[in-house]
């Protein structure tokens, strides 16, 4: 028997290797010290995570009168901040459950990753809410129970309640689905471990996965359906997130483009932030022949397109808002490109807009330091819009005299710097904790591109 490869085919996994060694530098992380570079990330965003407990703490304590909120804008870094890590969240379902129902093999490396990324953008979203009630130990007054406060229920006519239940719910069934793809691989280390506890746990967290065919056909079958679930999430999350805006008559707001124009800038935003965790990771661990250049090429052309897509959301508003003949409309946007904020506008478009469209270039997309630089500034960029639709549209009201400016402070500063410190230690210790690939997929396509013929 001869192997030769297909020219039609990309190699998935380099370096030609064996099923065993797939397993032993998978694992790897988990079973040495950790290296100098995953010290030297860990302090610095343990580092930041002090810092925003500190901020957090402080604004608890005194108030939100710590923020640079006023009378015009009352919501700012918070919400901001809320609809940022929400959409961070989107790009791992995306490539666990889209991408698995249609088929690419190529999301082995990287689902696993991206999946844990969503639950920890999910947890820094959620921060929000609470933080911005002032008392986050009242938070439970929001939920649908018998009480004896009188009339005091949730309004099921809100968009804010819908968030907090479609939140929920994507939360629940992205763990799920995470949970469920970890099982054959924790069962694996249960396998191969030799220390007694850690066999325990492992044994515990597998859920007694023996390997058998049957238990094979029930979790590809549990796998499809949960995939199939999370699918329409994907959609449905951010929607009603975006509906926040746009059941309110604040100009700028009331559109029904920001459905699908947030569903397509969560994906790019979730892109962005995949690629600057994928290209970090596969530095600090060494993951260079799982984590491959075909990897990276194929999430910059979906960065790519949902990039365009936004682009063409920028132009769909200014031309809606000119079409209109609304002069509230057509201020807003005009305020938002030459007013006082001009200047996170064009950050915005610049970013979003521009320097994706690099990625139309096959060097710069097989680059991995360009495409790092390139996803920082998308990571940027989706921070500014949400910031550029917020602010601009608050701080100019209908009424000349209640309009205001906004400076964040100092404490809206360190708690967006401290929540980023949660999410990258978070993602560091999941990393040593647990294999951040999947094991048994990765095996099933480590022979993607042979193809073998007999030897005559």
């Amino acid at each position: 028997m001869s192997a030769h490869y297909s020219p039609l085919r990309v190699k998935l996994v380099e370096g030609n290797k064996s099923l065993g060694q797939i397993t032993d530098e998978i694992c790897r992380p988990m079973n040495r010290l950790p290296s100098k570079s995953w010290w030297l990330a860990f302090l610095v965003a343990f580092s930041a995570l002090m810092m925003g407990i500190g901020a957090i703490t402080y604004q608890v304590l005194v108030g939100i009168g710590t923020w640079g909120l006023n009378t015009s804008v009352g919501w700012a870094f918070d919400i901001t901040n809320f609809v940022f890590w929400i959409g961070i969240g989107h790009a791992g379902t995306l490539i666990s459950a889209i991408l698995f129902l249609f088929r690419q093999k190529w999301r082995t490396s990287i689902n696993r990753s991206a999946e844990a990324m969503t639950l920890f953008a999910v947890m820094c979203a959620g921060l929000f809410p609470l933080i911005h009630m002032g008392r986050p130990w009242l938070a439970f007054w929001v939920g649908p129970y018998p009480n004896t406060r009188g009339s005091l229920w949730p309004n099921p006519r809100s968009p804010l309640l819908w968030d907090v239940f479609a939140i929920s719910t994507y939360f629940l069934v992205s763990a799920g689905f995470w949970y469920v793809g970890l099982i054959p691989d924790l069962a694996t280390i249960r396998d191969k471990s030799t220390s007694k506890i850690k066999k325990f746990i492992f044994g515990v967290l597998s859920l007694g996965w023996n390997g058998s065919n049957r238990i094979w056909s029930r979790y590809e079958t549990v796998y499809m359906l949960l995939a199939g679930l999370a699918t329409p999430l994907v959609l449905s999350v951010h929607s009603i997130v975006s509906m926040d805006f746009a059941t309110s008559v604040i100009p700028g707001w009331h559109t029904t483009i920001f459905p699908p124009y947030f569903v397509a800038g969560a994906v790019f935003s979730g892109f962005g932030m995949v690629l600057t965790l994928m290209i970090i990771a596969r530095k600090v661990l060494n993951l260079h022949e799982y984590i491959t250049t075909t990897h990276i090429e194929r999430m910059c052309k979906i960065a790519l397109l949902t990039g365009s897509m936004v682009g063409l959301a920028y132009g769909t508003e200014f031309f809606i808002a000119w079409y209109s003949g609304s002069i509230y409309e057509r201020f807003t946007f005009l305020n938002r490109a030459f007013g006082p904020f001009a200047w996170a506008y064009w950050i915005m478009v610049s970013c979003n807009v521009i320097t994706p469209q690099l990625f139309w270039f096959k060097k710069l997309r097989t680059n991995v330091k360009w495409v790092f630089i390139i996803s920082i500034f998308i990571n940027i960029g989706m921070w500014f819009e949400r910031f550029v639709i917020i602010v601009t549209s608050l701080h100019r009201d209908y009424l000349p005299s209640n309009w205001t400016g906004y400076v964040p402070t100092k404490i809206e500063v360190m708690t967006l710097i401290g929540v980023f410190g949660l999410f990258f230690t978070l993602f560091l210790i999941f990393c040593r904790v647990l294999p951040m690939i999947s094991i048994g997929e990765v095996k099933s396509v480590v022979s993607y591109a042979n193809t073998r013929n007999k030897e005559h």
